[in-house]
């Protein structure tokens, strides 16, 4: 079985959701004097490219100590992208299917296989300084995954970890990816969680690797669409919760072409 592309890019052999878990318990409990400041920019809808030229921007400014902890939330134009860990054989059809279609492929630096991002799917990257966070890669990536399972808890949706995988799960399908790389300890890249996108996208590729389970989202559970601001809402809290923030609008000056 191919390594999930929910991963870490800096680690070779990473451990699993089962070899760590968070201790949720104790997340959330927090008083609000005790939150770190932090900011949340919404980017709308943005190409892959250019939404990675602000991450790198941002990473830079948050190694530098310039900004707080940044969360970018966006949705992206059609587009599969090559982790590190990518084999060619995951991607079903030839290349120029994809062009043929509209679909952008990029390959990328974070950790992991391939996987697919298309507008209604939530994407969220969050430029964090780890050392703050636990100095603990493993513990990050289980906090991300706490943080999409409270989110969807909100909806009515009870969302777990599956052992051997990252991510979040509700019965034997994958609604939340997490792929993300850290360098300096500050993370880049991060997730993607199905709301009301077309998942026959995901049908093109082999998503992370993973073969013999399905993709769901939020539609697909609940039989209705709910709008992508609300969970971006619910998403920001959840964020506030489980990594003790407090966060702000903040907005990036660096220009973009949808």
């Amino acid at each position: 079985m191919s390594r999930p592309c929910s991963d870490v890019s800096e680690i070779r052999q990473g451990r699993t959701s089962a070899d760590a878990p968070t201790d949720a318990s104790t997340q959330g409990c927090r008083s609000e004097g005790d939150r770190k400041p932090a900011q949340w920019i919404d980017l709308g809808v943005i190409r892959y490219e250019p939404a990675l030229q602000i991450q790198r921007k941002l990473h830079a400014q948050r190694v530098a100590g310039e900004i707080p902890d940044t969360l970018l939330l966006l949705e992206h134009p059609s587009v599969i992208t090559l982790g590190k860990a990518f084999h060619p054989e995951h991607l079903l059809y030839a290349q120029e299917f994809y062009a043929q279609q509209g679909i952008e492929l990029y390959p990328t630096d974070r950790g992991g296989d391939v996987t697919c991002h298309n507008p209604g799917q939530l994407v969220g990257y969050p430029i964090f300084d780890v050392s703050q966070h636990g100095r603990d890669l493993h513990k990050f990536l289980r906090d991300l995954e706490e943080t999409l399972i409270r989110t969807l808890a909100t909806f009515g949706i009870e969302a777990h970890r599956e052992a051997g995988y990252t991510g979040a799960w509700v019965g034997n399908a994958k609604i939340a990816a997490i792929g993300v790389k850290v360098t300096k300890w500050v993370s880049m890249h991060g997730f993607a969680l199905n709301v009301n996108n077309d998942l026959r996208l995901f049908q093109t590729i082999v998503p992370c690797g993973i073969a013999d389970r399905p993709v769901t989202s939020i539609q697909q559970i609940l039989g209705h669409t709910v709008p992508i601001e609300i969970v971006k809402q619910s998403i920001v809290q959840a964020f506030e919760e489980v990594f003790a923030l407090r966060f702000t609008i903040g907005y990036t000056a660096v220009g973009h072409g949808g």
